[in-house]
């Protein structure tokens, strides 16, 4: 669901392309990585949690939460990483705000702040709430403090989805921009670990996603107009009620195996099982820490960060298993470099 637009995303029944959108930016905040090819890790290694302070400044931070200040920090990495600010962080961006929207996907980003805001008016009252903290109560918090701090302009969307929501706001980001609501979209996918959340997934702090990572869905003509370099190219995308049913219809019968699966299974299929690309599996929540609402976009990154070594060979990626009450399905296509 948007909470920004009370819209509710549907399952389509046939798969859905996303109209020559790329990929032309990766941002991340998160602990030991700082490049997309970072991702395709297979081991956690120690790493110190994000310091949000340290990688942009603490102008602008007060106040928020840790949420909001992660997906501020990715945020920023990717708009210097799509080249729509300068890459030494000064200036502002080098395109007009109205053609930039935001699209945030996170199940469980602000939920401590909601929830320290409920008690306290349970114990006292309103009154005794800080009009400085309150607003991060929104559940548009973390998409409009984006917006407002970069000056984007655009179509400003939160999604809080389940297992689905990351891929369903690369989606939403490509329909918007196939629609010319915008020329690009920023999606950002980000959790965080806290006492609140550690309680209700009944998940130490260990195997919890503490970060934020962050792409650009532009349209090709917009990317090639200002000599932007696309870093993947957006194939069909569908939601279904099986994976089974996703992979039928991401890649029909005859279609070439992908070069890899990111899948969010726990035990995904063994390779040869028919019905299934025979490809090798890989998910980067079993490195970073389980993602929620922000799994989709990290397998995004993920997958461009391998185009990177593996120019040629699609990423297939789903989210959610049989259990869930959805899953979703998309194909990411290396896209080559064009220029106006």
């Amino acid at each position: 669901m948007t909470s920004a637009s009370d819209a509710v995303v549907t399952a389509p029944d046939a798969v859905v392309i996303a109209s020559d959108a790329v990929v032309t930016g990766v941002g991340l905040a998160l602990p030991g990585a700082r490049h997309a090819a970072d991702l395709l890790r297979t081991t956690r290694g120690p790493a110190e949690p994000v310091d949000p302070g340290t990688l942009i400044g603490r102008r602008g931070l007060r106040y928020k939460d840790r949420a909001t200040q992660l997906a501020l920090c990715a945020a920023q990495d990717v708009l210097r990483s799509a080249g729509l600010l300068p890459a030494d962080g000064e200036g502002r961006l080098t395109v007009p705000g109205d053609s930039v929207g935001v699209a945030v996907s996170s199940n469980l980003g602000n939920l401590d702040t909601v929830c320290e805001v409920a008690s306290a008016i349970a114990v006292e009252t309103t009154s005794r709430i800080s009009p400085m903290a309150l607003p991060n109560a929104s559940s548009n918090v973390i998409a409009s403090s984006v917006a407002m701090q970069h000056g984007l302009r655009g179509p400003n969307l939160m999604f809080c989805n389940g297992p689905t929501s990351g891929l369903d706001a690369v989606y939403w980001a490509a329909a918007l921009v196939a629609a010319g609501r915008c020329d690009r979209m920023v999606v950002i996918g980000v959790e965080t670990v806290n006492p609140v959340v550690e309680g209700l997934l009944g998940e130490p702090a260990e195997r919890l996603l503490d970060g934020a990572v962050a792409l650009v869905v532009e349209s090709g003509p917009a990317a090639r107009a200002r000599g932007a370099r696309p870093m993947a190219a957006l194939g069909p995308y569908t939601r279904q009620g099986s994976v089974r049913a996703v992979v039928e219809r991401v890649l029909p019968e005859g279609d070439p195996a992908p070069g890899i699966w990111f899948t969010s299974q726990e035990k995904p299929p063994a390779l040869g099982s028919p019905g299934f690309p025979d490809a090798p599996r890989h998910d980067p929540a079993g490195v970073f820490g389980r993602a929620d609402g922000a799994l989709g976009v990290l397998q995004c990154a993920a997958a461009v960060g391998r185009f990177g070594t593996h120019p040629t060979g699609t990423a297939l990626i789903t989210t959610g298993d049989d259990t869930d009450d959805a899953v979703a399905g998309l194909l990411l296509r290396p896209a080559r470099e064009e220029r106006p």
